[in-house]
C-alpha cells in the first residue's frame, strides 16, 4: 500500500480522502454548535465552530502565517476571503478594515452558516459569507485572502483561483498563503503562466514551511 505524501510524475500527492467532507456542500453526521475561544487581532473572541469544516478547533498555522505577515486590506471597497471554514480571515478582514464590505465563500453549508454567525457576534455588519454562485459576478474586489483548499485537486483548485483571481480590481491585490511540500513553488509558475499580462505574481515571503503569493492586478495607466 502507498503511504502518503508520494510522488507520481514529479508532482506531490496527498491523499484527500480523509478531509474530503469539509469540502462538502452538507458534511456527514449533526452539524452541532460548539463554543470556540480563540485570539483575533491580539483579543479572545467568543465564537463557534462545529465538525465537517476545515480546522474546526483554531486557527491552523496556514492562516496564522497569513494574518500574521500580510499587510492590513484595502480600508474600503470589497474585501474577499475564498474558503472561509468557521470565519477566521473574513473575521479579520472586517476587524481591520470595518469601512470595506467582506465577501466570505465556501462551498460548505456549515461554514457559510458559522461565519454569518461569528460575524454577528463581533458585531461585523461588514461581513457576509455565502456560496460562490451568490455573489454578484460583476463585483470586483481591492483585496483577496485566501488559504486555498489545495488537498481538493489541482483541477478544482486551478478552477477555484481562475474563478476569483481575475476579478481583483485594478490596483487590487491578492495573497495566497500554501505550503512549500504542497506545491506553492509550482502553483506561483502557473499563476504566473494562466493569468494575463495584467497581473504579476510573485513570492513575498517564506514562514514555518509556508509561502506567501502576491497576486497582484495592474492600475490603469495615467492618461
Amino acid at each position: 500500500m502507498a503511504q502518503f505524501p508520494f510522488t507520481l510524475q514529479g508532482e506531490l500527492i496527498w491523499p484527500v480522502m480523509e478531509s474530503a467532507h469539509y469540502f462538502s456542500t452538507s458534511p456527514a453526521g449533526p452539524f452541532t454548535r460548539k463554543p470556540l475561544n480563540v485570539e483575533l487581532l491580539g483579543q479572545q473572541r467568543a465564537l463557534q465552530t462545529s465538525a465537517g469544516i476545515f480546522s474546526p478547533d483554531g486557527i491552523d498555522k496556514g492562516t496564522a502565517v497569513l494574518l500574521a505577515d500580510v499587510p492590513a486590506p484595502a480600508p474600503q471597497g470589497n474585501l474577499l476571503d475564498i474558503g472561509c471554514g468557521w470565519g477566521p480571515i473574513a473575521l479579520t478582514m472586517g476587524l481591520r478594515a470595518p469601512h470595506a464590505r467582506v465577501y466570505a465563500v465556501d462551498v460548505n453549508e456549515r461554514c457559510i452558516a458559522l461565519t454569518n454567525e461569528n460575524a454577528a457576534a463581533l458585531g461585523l455588519a461588514n461581513v457576509s459569507a455565502s456560496t460562490p454562485e451568490a455573489v454578484d459576478p460583476e463585483l470586483r474586489f481591492d483585496t483577496i485572502w485566501s488559504n486555498p483548499p489545495i488537498r481538493v485537486g489541482k483541477d478544482e483548485l486551478h478552477s477555484l483561483l481562475l474563478l476569483w483571481l481575475p476579478r481583483l480590481a485594478p490596483g487590487g491585490t491578492a495573497w495566497l498563503v500554501v505550503q512549500k511540500n504542497l506545491g506553492s513553488d509550482s502553483l506561483q509558475r502557473w499563476l504566473a503562466t494562466e493569468l494575463d499580462a495584467t497581473f504579476t505574481v510573485s513570492r513575498e515571503s517564506t514562514a514555518k514551511s509556508f509561502r506567501i503569493l502576491k497576486v497582484r492586478k495592474a492600475s490603469p495607466s495615467p492618461q
